[in-house]
């Protein structure tokens, strides 16, 4: 592929691409994905935050492809995949967060807002919608070609993306919120509890921040269709890029490592705290009388609120049934998930098959 001469005439970019940046943060991006994978192995933490690697391999291939494409500006498919990877990466990212919610919960299930298990599944999903919709409305804009009609579209799809996933953060926020102000009323607010809930409160403020930048765009770009001199500053400078696209989801991939929730959460959802604050044990998990459709149709279980009578088991309050857990405690920093090694393995209580 021979690049023009003249990227004025020629280049996909409003700007000349820099060859050397999304190399240094494909890297970065890149080595904290193999972090992730090495602590997921480490704390035997993959079906909570798998997600964390997933969008770690998309996010890295998206500014491996910026990379290339810097040198072949001219090169649509380039172009096209870099922009679709790039923007699909932090939706996944976020559904490691949605995970993290839902198993907080199952160790917490006297503060739970809904069902746990449906918790994972529900945003998750959303995450899904979010993805979907973004890669489809990316896709559109880069192939609109001049067709004003289907750039509009994409724009659209694009624009209905950000919304609802700016939806979903402030609905996590709000859930994470309100399981933190019930564990401080009651005395349950241990180390780990807080650490997660701080880094929940940060993981989805940095989402938020990148929705903005990324609706920010969206409006001038359709206030510029077919613009390819001063078309504003988000179009026309990539500065904007590397600070609010992938500066945050950067710092969001970085602190997940930092404070790995491996090391504060049990790997066995149906291990919860009790409510003295310190003692983990074993339970049955959460149980939940309703049929599948209810849960899903009433996940908040207002009809419960309602009538008084919650339609989950609170095992919790039957807490002599449970046998207390014997390898130490995430609150009290004595339980670890780590793999064990020879020599030094610690008894364990007896654990329920519903892992």
């Amino acid at each position: 592929m021979v690049v023009s001469t003249d990227p004025k005439a020629e280049s996909l970019y409003l700007y000349t691409p820099s060859h050397i940046l999304p190399a240094i943060f494909a890297a970065l991006v890149g080595l904290s994905f193999l972090l992730h994978a090495y602590q997921n192995y480490r704390y035997r933490f993959w079906r909570v935050t798998f997600f964390l690697c997933w969008g770690g391999a998309v996010f890295t291939a998206g500014w491996v492809m910026r990379c290339i494409s810097s040198y072949h500006p001219d090169n649509l498919n380039l172009y096209i995949a870099s922009s679709i990877f790039i923007y699909a990466g932090p939706p996944i990212y976020s559904a490691a967060a949605y995970n993290i919610v839902g198993r907080l919960m199952n160790y917490l299930p006297m503060h739970a807002l809904l069902n746990p298990n449906r918790v994972l599944i529900f945003f998750v999903y959303l995450g899904a919608a979010v993805e979907a919709m973004t890669a489809a409305g990316a896709a559109k804009n880069l192939t609109a070609k001049g067709d004003k009609e289907e750039f509009k579209t994409g724009g659209a799809l694009i624009a209905a993306g950000l919304v609802l996933q700016a939806a979903v953060e402030c609905c996590v926020i709000g859930v994470v919120a309100t399981v933190h102000a019930r564990c401080s009323k009651t005395r349950m607010l241990s180390p780990n509890v807080r650490i997660l809930c701080i880094t929940l409160y940060g993981t989805s403020t940095l989402v938020l921040l990148r929705c903005i930048f990324r609706a920010v765009e969206a409006f001038e770009m359709f206030d510029k269709i077919g613009c390819r001199e001063n078309c504003g500053p988000i179009l026309s400078h990539e500065w904007y890029l590397y600070a609010f696209e992938l500066g945050p989801m950067l710092v969001f991939t970085w602190w997940m490592n930092a404070l790995h929730p491996g090391r504060n959460l049990p790997r066995q959802k149906t291990r919860y705290l009790s409510p003295d604050g310190r003692t983990e044990r074993v339970g049955p998990g959460w149980i939940d009388r309703r049929s599948t459709w209810e849960t899903f149709a009433d996940p908040l279980d207002l009809g419960g609120m309602i009538k008084g009578t919650p339609s989950h088991e609170e095992y919790w309050l039957r807490e002599e049934q449970w046998p207390v857990c014997k390898d130490g405690s995430f609150a009290a920093g004595t339980a670890t998930n780590k793999r064990a090694v020879v020599g030094d393995e610690k008894e364990l209580a007896p654990l329920s098959p519903n892992v």
